[in-house]
């Protein structure tokens, strides 16, 4: 049996077996079921994922009722196409409750700007970078930009140093993933967090052996 290799959703990232991947691989937006079936025979899985064998549709469509189930094609590039008898509407809803936990679980990582200028004060500037270190504690990006003004373009060395003590200020915490650089009038550096180092277990000590009598 032919099998379509399509996209697997995140949430089917572990699959089992050979008709949970194609359960996986159902658009619902071109589902065809029980009688929109168009094909003369179809290769057909039971509700417990056991082989049916090939019939007419009809057929299998008369067995999925016996059952109180729907037939949907799951597989309809296979020759023939693969059907299987199924509660369509619980499938729904448990791949979306699956999807819907696959999104919980991802970390969105967000790119937060912190704005300076060549003329911030001692405490203004310790102010933006605890924004820097907190944002990166978050496990956000932070861009630290700094904008010239006017004549300020003559200066443009005091923004570089003015970036890179704050990069040397929290170089414990991030690591520099642009460099300072000019973007028209602009100039900017992206910090990422550090990934957290994994402390080595130290070795076991043997057990000191007790002498037999």
């Amino acid at each position: 049996m032919s099998l379509c290799l399509c996209g697997i959703p995140s949430a089917f990232a572990i699959i089992k077996s050979p008709v949970q991947y194609l359960e996986a691989c159902i658009d619902k937006r071109f589902i065809r079921m029980n009688e929109r079936i168009r094909a003369r025979e179809v290769r057909v899985i039971d509700d417990e994922s056991g082989q049916l064998g090939i019939m007419p549709p009809f057929e299998a469509i008369k067995k999925a009722r016996e059952r109180g189930l729907d037939l949907v094609e799951i597989s309809p590039t296979a020759t023939p196409p693969v059907c299987k008898i199924m509660d369509y509407g619980k499938f729904l809803y448990e791949q979306e409750k699956k999807e819907r936990a696959a999104k919980k679980k991802q970390k969105v990582i967000t790119v937060k700007e912190v704005k300076f200028s060549i003329n911030v004060d001692d405490h203004d500037y310790e102010t933006k970078k605890n924004h820097v270190l907190r944002f990166l504690a978050e496990g956000d990006k932070v861009k630290a930009s700094l904008r010239f003004r006017g004549r300020e373009m003559a200066h443009r060395n005091l923004g570089r140093d003015m970036i890179e003590r704050l990069i040397r200020d929290v170089s414990e915490k991030a690591v520099v993933e642009f460099a300072p650089r000019m973007e028209g009038n602009t100039m900017h550096a992206i910090l990422a967090p550090k990934k957290a180092e994994v402390a080595s277990k130290p070795p076991r000590a043997p057990v000191p052996q007790q002498p037999r009598p």
